[in-house]
């Protein structure tokens, strides 16, 4: 163990904390060296430079998020699991700005297959048998949710939704209903 105490994971929880107060593209390893009042290459035996920490922080936000979502379902279907999922994805971008940006962090193949992405996919998934989807439009409705999900996040933490009635809540309560609705009567496969 180097100085201050340091280890990979309390370097990837400082840049997580960072992340969230000033926005994960701000987060380098000289910001997260200044948090430990250590110089730069004490981080270098914990991290290979500002790419691996953002990585690293990208891979500690989907597992964090993934064991959110997983408890806010455990024990439902249908709406109501749809409605827990979203839930859980729209507290955690209002109570970690910067962690959710990076849970949208671009990861290699190999990494991201090895990553609590695959849970989120997962979760979805099963979510959606509940709703009577095959693939291929399985598929196209874990890419619609998770669309909605992070682009509402993302527009109402940048307070995108804060100027005009009726308030943000209003509107996600009736963003969810339509997503149900979408999901039980989701349109027939088109016919080449």
């Amino acid at each position: 163990m180097g100085r201050a105490g340091l280890t990979t994971e309390r370097v990837v929880r400082a840049g997580a904390e960072l992340a969230d107060e000033v926005g994960f593209e701000q987060v380098t390893v000289s910001e997260v060296a200044r948090r430990f009042d250590v110089k730069v290459a004490s981080l270098y035996s914990h991290v290979r430079n500002s790419q691996d920490l953002k990585t690293r922080i990208a891979l500690f936000a989907l597992e964090e998020l993934a064991d959110r979502a997983a408890d806010a379902v455990a024990g439902r279907a249908g709406k109501d699991a749809l409605v827990a999922f979203a839930n859980a994805y729209r507290d955690y971008g209002r109570e970690h700005p910067g962690r959710a940006t990076a849970a949208r962090f671009p990861l290699d193949s190999e990494t991201a297959a090895a990553s609590a992405g695959v849970r989120h996919a997962r979760m979805t998934r099963a979510i959606l048998r509940g709703y009577d989807l095959a693939e291929p439009e399985q598929t196209h409705a874990v890419r619609l949710l998770g669309s909605v999900f992070h682009g509402y996040s993302s527009l109402e933490t940048a307070g995108g939704f804060s100027h005009s009635a009726p308030g943000s809540e209003e509107s996600w309560t009736r963003v969810l209903d339509a997503l149900d609705v979408l999901l039980r009567n989701w349109p027939a496969t088109p016919t080449p």
